[in-house]
């Protein structure tokens, strides 16, 4: 990881966006101090792919019925 000062990364930033494509992290430094990192750009992650789990997961039939009244009566108090 390289580190440069502000005014090197105004005076190199294409240089530096060109490091940074190849895979390389830089930081820009203010008197010595860490203040940002340059780094190569991630994609959004695409999403969860469908049907992964198929098979590994059970749905009870009456998952979706009513709940007996001594069970609705504990939750209403």
């Amino acid at each position: 990881m390289t580190t440069v000062n502000i005014h090197e990364a105004k005076t190199h930033l294409s240089r530096l966006l060109a490091r940074v494509a190849k895979g390389e992290e830089v930081v820009i430094a203010r008197a010595g101090t860490p203040v940002a990192r340059l780094q190569p750009f991630a994609p959004a992650h695409k999403g969860r792919q469908l049907g992964t789990d198929t098979g590994e997961v059970f749905i009870a039939d009456d998952f979706d019925a009513p709940l007996p009244n001594e069970i609705v009566k504990e939750f209403e108090g």
